[in-house]
């Protein structure tokens, strides 16, 4: 026997069949655990300086399949509010996610839609396609729509490896607007107040086939131009320790940057920014 947690006995909608999407079960049955639902009185707008913002995140393809990147910073209007914040997150074995925005409401729509992609496995017995995915998030910056237009607004940046795409394609990037709004990029995308700038540095640092190493490189120039133009966005902290999030999703699955590899290599792009402030040219 199945028991609630105030001791009774789970209702009937637990094992009624229904749509393998958890948000809609949650919509249905307890529309109160839905944060991204929730709006503000009318009239009442968030103050940006008392609501924590992440910033900047970034990502771009690559031979393998594809990088994410983040910085750590986020801000209340002219405050620093937190330094280590971690904006890049796995979704799944083989999508990950990375935010900008209002940081609370971001933190809870990655872990729902976290639970969403492995509800739905679990219920369909198959893993969403990409695509799919893809729509489902879309879907559910949709329902935050509410509390967007009255300041809180999450926008995310999702990245997949795709087996079914052809060779050489098999890492894809998708970006959101506040409505939902859906949109692949090609190569490389940033999101953030820092984007311009990280957009900027990638447009002359990315080629097709770079290598890991050189992917890895080229996400933290752009992060450190993000940082040295956006008072939002933070560069490498060296003396704390403190340095970008990197990611890559291959055909092996989602893996996180070891701290060590992302510091050594964040001290070696420091080191040669001494010498060239504005950092290095495009490639020929």
């Amino acid at each position: 026997m199945t028991w609630n947690e105030n001791g009774g006995r789970l209702g009937e909608e637990f094992f009624t069949p229904g749509s393998s999407s958890f948000t809609e079960f949650l919509a249905a049955h307890r529309p109160e655990l839905l944060g991204t639902r929730r709006v503000l009185p009318d009239g009442v707008r968030a103050a940006p300086d008392q609501v924590p913002h992440g910033t900047t995140v970034l990502a771009l393809t690559y031979r393998d399949g594809v990088l994410i990147a983040g910085d750590r910073r986020a801000t209340m209007g002219n405050l620093i509010a937190q330094r280590d914040l971690e904006k890049v997150h796995p979704a799944d074995d083989h999508t990950a996610v990375a935010f900008a925005g209002t940081v609370g409401l971001a933190l809870d729509m990655v872990k729902l839609y976290q639970v969403e992609l492995t509800h739905f496995e679990k219920i369909e017995g198959v893993a969403m396609t990409l695509d799919g995915k893809a729509r489902r998030l879309a879907g559910m910056i949709r329902q935050n729509l509410g509390q967007a237009m009255q300041g809180l607004a999450v926008v995310p940046l999702l990245t997949g490896y795709d087996p079914s795409a052809p060779e050489g394609e098999r890492g894809r990037i998708f970006s959101f607007d506040v409505a939902g709004g859906l949109y692949e990029k090609t190569d490389f995308h940033a999101e953030g107040s820092g984007s311009p700038y990280a957009r900027g540095a990638l447009k002359k640092l990315f080629r097709r086939g770079l290598e890991r190493r050189e992917a890895a490189l080229a996400a933290l120039q752009a992060l450190y131009d993000a940082a040295d133009d956006d008072s939002a966005t933070g560069g490498p902290d060296l003396n704390r320790g403190i340095y970008p999030i990197v990611s890559v999703i291959t055909e092996d699955g989602f893996e996180r940057l070891s701290e060590p590899e992302t510091a050594d290599l964040s001290r070696e792009m420091v080191e040669k920014r001494r010498d060239r402030p504005d950092g290095p040219n495009a490639t020929p």
